[in-house]
């Protein structure tokens, strides 16, 4: 689907790393060097026009990630540089402050660090508490297993939509609901679903959401905040200075701007921001639930060959998701990444930044399959090709 639209198609790789970023289409990289060859100036200073025309790219994107991901006003879009960086300012401009010692805070094994590592600190300084919620036999999410954790002293659910590893689609929507009757927060990390399947905010009803431009065919350095007004209105900015205030004449007297201008200080990445906004229309042109479609078909193909080979064992076999996690029988799971390197198959292997997920799957690493919309059957052909003779790659480590 669309390969054409990439350069990095002209390189021989067959690139099954989605998840970790995107490859670019030419009309992101044409769109970004725009910016850099007839209009580069600063956003919101200057009164010239190649400025004027700068504010107006840059907040044009700010209206198309509000409709893409269908939030309710365009002050709920803050610009961050990518999801691990929303996910802090989530946790230290907001929790922070509503987080009081033996509060609860309910995240999964299967997390990526960017939505473990913040909440973990803050539980330590603050005297809270981290509980995971059980996964079912699949690894999964349920809203039945999460009803097992959640008790008067829960004041936030913190998932992502859909994980890195595991790959499975979460109910966020039902988990919302029941949080919410519950007076608990949900904050989403969207940054392995929002590139892949329609995100409605206002239908899901999520307090926040995080996720990275480079992972949905964009610049990377760039990520978008999701909250809701009354939420994001109440974050204490981590970083001050130009163009987030009003005036500063003494120490006593210091009024910041309001959303969403408050909590983009400095200069900001303005050709990743523009680069992301060209992201999202390539996307809207395609159709998020073509390239959904695209992706589940690949991987139940994937799923299917991969099945037929009797050294492989699949860790998410039931995924909803264009993920696939396996491993070959007596051999390490980055051996596997070096012998397909040899034949330009670009695919992960590791713990994938999930290293408490081992104590759930019972292995620390695995190879990731992750599939996007330009990946095609035959490149997959290729993949299970390689990985059918167990002797051609054991001597070939050799």
């Amino acid at each position: 689907m669309n390969q054409k639209d990439f350069p990095m198609m002209n390189s021989g790789y067959i690139y099954l790393d989605n998840g970790a970023t995107t490859w670019k289409p030419q009309v992101v990289i044409d769109k970004m060097n725009e910016y850099y060859t007839k209009y580069t100036a600063n956003a919101h200073r200057g009164d010239y026009d190649i400025s004027l025309k700068v504010d107006n790219e840059y907040e044009n994107t700010r209206d198309l990630v509000k409709e893409f991901i269908n939030a309710k006003t365009r002050q709920e879009i803050i610009f961050t540089s990518g999801a691990t960086d929303s996910l802090n300012l989530i946790v230290e401009g907001f929790f922070k402050d509503n987080i009081e010692a033996g509060d609860e805070i309910i995240i999964t094994k299967s997390e990526h660090a960017s939505n473990v590592l913040p909440w973990f600190r803050l539980a330590k300084d603050s005297n809270a508490v981290v509980k995971f919620c059980p996964l079912d036999e699949n690894h999964y999410v349920t809203l039945s297993n999460l009803k097992k954790v959640i008790t008067n002293r829960t004041k936030v659910i913190s998932l992502a939509m859909i994980t890195n590893v595991i790959g499975d689609l979460r109910p966020i929507k039902e988990i919302c609901a029941y949080a919410h009757k519950h007076n608990i927060f949900v904050v989403v990390d969207g940054a392995q679903s929002v590139a892949h399947i329609k995100t409605d905010v206002q239908d899901l009803d999520c307090d926040f959401l995080a996720f990275s431009g480079h992972k949905m065919c964009g610049p990377t350095g760039i990520g978008v905040l999701y909250g809701k007004y009354e939420l994001l209105d109440d974050i204490e900015p981590k970083n001050l200075g130009g163009g987030m205030n009003e005036s500063f004449d003494n120490i006593d007297e210091v009024y910041l701007k309001p959303l969403p201008t408050r909590l983009e200080a400095g200069t900001q990445n303005i050709a990743g921001v523009i680069g992301l906004g060209a992201a999202i229309e390539y996307l809207q042109s395609i159709g998020m639930e073509k390239i959904t479609l695209h992706e589940q078909t690949l991987r139940r193909y994937l799923v299917d060959k991969l099945k037929q080979i009797p050294h492989i064992k699949i860790i998410n076999e039931e995924s909803d998701s264009g993920i696939v996690a396996f491993n070959v029988d007596d051999i390490f799971a980055q051996d596997i990444a070096v012998y397909l390197n040899k034949y330009k198959i670009c695919v992960r292997a590791g713990n994938h930044c999930a290293k408490i997920l081992k104590s759930e799957v019972g292995v620390k690493n695995t190879v990731r399959v992750s599939i996007y919309l330009y990946n095609t059957k035959e490149e997959l052909d290729k993949l299970v090709e390689l990985l059918k003779d167990k002797d051609k790659i054991l001597n070939e480590m050799l």
